[in-house]
Formats: C-alpha cells, structure tokens, sequence
C-alpha cells in the first residue's frame, strides 16, 4: 500500500509539473523567448512591446507577417492599448489583472475575441492569423482575429465552365468560399460546423448543409468520418475525398467535386452536404450518385427540351468513350460478319500494310493521345493548345502515312478522345479513361463477349458502392420511378416537385402545387 501511494504520488505531480509547463508563464522575457525558439527565430514572427507609463506595466502584441492583415492588426492593438483614458478617470487601476480585463472588455468590442490560458491556444491563434496580446506579470493572453493577408480574387471557373449561370468560383480561402455559398442561401437554417484535420497543418475543414433538409443520420455519419481522420497533413481537399470515400480501391469517385457556388447550393437545397477545406477551390459534395457527374449546373438554367437533349448527348459520350475503341477492336478481330461488306472491304484495304494486330493499333494510339493531353495540360495555356493541336494532327496524319496504323483506327480513338471531354465532371472522365484501356485488352481476347462480361461486372460493382449510405447508382437501382424525371433526361421545374428521397428525409418537397397552397391557406 505505502508503495502504491508513493507511486500515485509521483505520478501525479508529474501531471501537474506537465499541465504547469503547458501554462503561459507571467513573465513576459520568458514568453517571448519561448515563442521565439518555437517557431525557430524565423522572420516573420513580428513582436512590439509597449510599456503603459501610468501603470508602469510592459505589454507586447504578437503575430505573423504575411497571414495576418496590417490595418487590422493596427487597428485591433491601437484600440485595446488605449489604457490612458481609464487611468485618467481611476487612477487606482494599476494591477496586471485590472489592466487584463480591461483589454479583453476593448477586445471584446471589436469581435472574435478570446482568452488564451495556455501554450497550444496561443500558438494556434498564431498561426491561424491573430495578434496575442501579453501582459507582464500575467499568465494569461488575449486574442483577436486579423487574418488577411494576400490571397486570390474571386474569378471566373477553370475547370467546370457554364455559358449560362454565374460566374464566380471558389478561391484558396475557406472564409470567402462560405460568404460565396452564404450569398446564394440567404437562410438561417444554412448551417457550418467547423474543426481541425492534420496534427502538423492543422487545416481548417467546413462541413455546411441546410438543417431541417440534410438527413441527420448522413451528417452524423459524415463527422464520424472527419473525426477518425488521423493523418499529419491536409494540403488538398482531395486527401479528404480519399479519405472518407467507402471502397477505396473502386475507380469510381463516390464524393463529387466542385470550384461553383452555384453547384454547392444546388446540391446543399437538395439535403447533401459540402466540405470545404482551407487552401483549396474545390468543394467537396456527398453522398453522391453516379449519374451526378453528368449533370452540369446550366442543365436547370437552359429549357428542359435543350437540357434534356444535351444531357443524352453526354451519355453517349460516355458509351462511345468507354466502349468505342473496345468494339471497334472486337470487330476487326473476332466479328468480321457483323461489318456491312463495303466497309469491311474498306477497312480491310486500309489495314493491308499495317503490321500490327487492332488491339496493338488502338493502344499505341490511345496512349499518344493521352501523353498529348497530359503535356497539354502541364505546359502553358498558349502553348499547351498550340501543341495537343499541332502534336495530334502530325502525329496523327505521319502513323497513318508510316503505314503504323490505319485512318479508320485513328478516327476511332479521336472521336473517344473528343467524347471523354463532353463529361461534366474531370474525375469521373479520369475513371473512363482508365476504365477503357482494361475494357479494349478483353476485347481483344474475347470479343464482344468479353465486352459483355465486363459491362455485367461493372454495373454490379457500382451497383455495390455507396456514398455515406446512399446506393451510388440511385435511383436506378435501386429503382425510383419518380425521380427518373431528372436523371437521363430534365423534366420541366414544374415537374420537380421532390427532392431525391433518398437524399433528403425529412423535407422532401421543395415545391407545391396550387392545390396544396390553397389546402394550407384553408386549415389556416
């Protein structure tokens, strides 16, 4: 027994020789000198000490250039210094505890004002862009918010461009991004929960969605998600995507991404959530369907007649670009009697002096388009067109010149290439690309019966995966004949009465009729 309680002696007081050392200490040399050797001297670590005559008390304010905004930061240590006109009227206001509150009530007016008690609070009001405030003889810190600093305006989408719709999109900035979807939902019930993910980066991640019409079960699935994320860093909303998907070794995206605001309220009026993550444009969305990443937000701006034709037109983008090369390939290879006989002739003369097998012509093909497209993308905008431009078409008209490859191969694999870019969404035309390359090899061993097995296996697989709980190939399977009015096609608004109901369970309808008004008017 004596030995046990030596024991819970000893370790309790190293808990509070440990809670001690985490304190701020109320010497003020010895602060500064702590915070000057945790963040290693560095430079844009700023401090200013002043020292209040009357009260003959040193105060310094500290923060970080570069993510702190300098009027702010003025403005904010300016207005909680101004201890001279108290000491004028009280001139018994003279203690470090006195001249504290005293700051912190001045603070307080200003907004976003907090009391610091400890090491880990001082330094992540740092870092996260406030000025602290120290006072001699005081172990404790007071904090304001002047976060600014340059950061990128708001401009004009880049990688999900609309003709009609507005114009502005998500920047690097999580503050602006939440005012962009604010002012698309002027609305109360727009809720924001915050946290911090990354022991090292300490990121700040949003989840935002309208209380009342998200589906309490989702978002509490969806924080638990957040919450077990144990990782050092957070540099890109897509970790987070990666992070939360359900399959991760499926190639299909299960979280849609986005750079609108428009698109997010769209999504949030329909009961799914976003994510916003600081330092990134891109929105995350969930749960997702798969039928999602081929509808553009301009589909519900234009008339249903041209959106709906359009977004037929996109599915059979999707067919030829998953499909095209593939049955092109089983073809020529094992289905020479289902070519009419003057084309069969046709192709057959073209491929005289080809030395390659299809299968070899479609991948060589296939695999310069992609190195085209990818160099296009890294290289300057100006130059990156100029060369996919010039680079396909020289490429293109030398192999069939070479006797490489045959005209018909080349237009097979371009007319892919165009229709992969005809998807909405970039991850999902990513997924197709890499999809068609495993698709055209069983094509080539087993024709379009191989074609026929694989397609079986994919519509299974997906048919599998679900996002926060949500079955992804909803609402075709499972089957919600409802809502098949805003899924291949776009029914007129007036016809889109409900939200998904597999979405959003507790506020499914999003417009009455005029029936149902004048039946809520009468129980009035």
């Amino acid at each position: 027994m004596p030995i046990q309680r030596k024991k819970s002696k000893v370790s309790e007081a190293a808990s509070n020789s440990q809670e001690e050392s985490k304190r701020i200490s109320t010497n003020l040399e010895h602060n500064l000198k702590g915070i000057k050797e945790r963040f290693g001297n560095s430079p844009d670590l700023i401090m200013r000490k002043f020292e209040l005559i009357r009260a003959q008390v040193e105060v310094a304010a500290i923060y970080i250039n570069g993510i702190t905004d300098k009027s702010t930061v003025d403005d904010f240590v300016g207005h909680v210094m101004s201890f001279e006109p108290i000491t004028q009227d009280k001139l018994h206001i003279t203690s470090e505890l006195e001249i504290f509150e005293f700051m912190a009530k001045k603070a307080l007016s200003i907004g976003e004002e907090k009391v610091v008690e400890d090491w880990d609070g001082l330094l992540e009001a740092l870092l996260s862009g406030s000025t602290i405030i120290l006072i001699d003889g005081l172990g404790k810190a007071v904090s304001g918010n002047t976060s600014g600093g340059e950061v990128r305006a708001v401009s004009e989408a880049k990688t999900q461009v609309a003709i009609r719709g507005s114009k502005d999109s998500f920047t690097e900035s999580i503050e602006t991004n939440i005012s962009l979807v604010r002012r698309k939902i002027k609305n109360a019930d727009l809720w924001i929960e915050s946290m911090k993910i990354g022991t090292v980066t300490k990121t700040a991640v949003s989840i935002m969605y309208i209380n009342g019409i998200a589906d309490d079960k989702t978002i509490r699935k969806l924080k638990k998600k957040l919450k077990d994320i144990q990782i050092d860093s957070i540099l890109e909303s897509g970790y987070i995507e990666q992070l939360i998907q359900g399959n991760t070794y499926s190639p299909f995206p299960t979280v849609f991404n986005t750079e609108r605001p428009d698109s997010v309220a769209a999504n949030l009026l329909e009961g799914r959530i976003a994510i916003l993550v600081d330092g990134t444009p891109f929105v995350l969305i969930a749960p997702t369907t798969f039928f999602m990443f081929f509808h553009a937000v301009e589909d519900y701006y234009q008339p249903f007649e041209i959106s709906s034709v359009i977004r037929l037109l996109r599915f059979l983008c999707l067919i030829i670009s998953s499909f095209g090369p593939a049955v092109f390939v089983a073809a020529i290879t094992f289905h020479q009697e289902m070519i009419p006989t003057p084309l069969l002739i046709s192709l057959a003369s073209q491929r005289e002096g080809v030395p390659f097998p299809a299968f070899v012509e479609a991948i060589l093909l296939e695999v310069t388009f992609e190195i085209i497209r990818e160099a296009g993308i890294r290289m300057p905008s100006p130059i990156g067109q100029t060369v996919s431009i010039i680079g396909g078409l020289v490429l293109g008209q030398a192999a069939v010149q070479a006797g490489i490859v045959s005209p018909a191969m080349v237009i097979v694999v371009s007319l892919t290439g165009i229709s992969s870019f005809a998807t909405p969404a970039f991850n999902m035309a990513l997924t197709i690309r890499l999809i068609r390359f495993f698709i055209m090899f069983i094509a080539a061993f087993m024709g379009l019966y191989g074609i026929s097995i694989i397609s079986f296996i994919l519509i299974a697989h997906m048919c599998s995966l679900r996002s926060l709980g949500v079955p992804y190939m909803s609402p075709m399977a499972p089957f919600i004949p409802e809502e098949q009015k805003d899924t291949f096609i776009r029914a007129p608004l007036q016809f889109l009465r409900r939200r998904p109901r597999l979405i959003s369970q507790k506020n499914n309808v999003r417009m009455q009729t005029n029936q149902e008004n004048r039946g809520e008017i009468n129980d009035n």
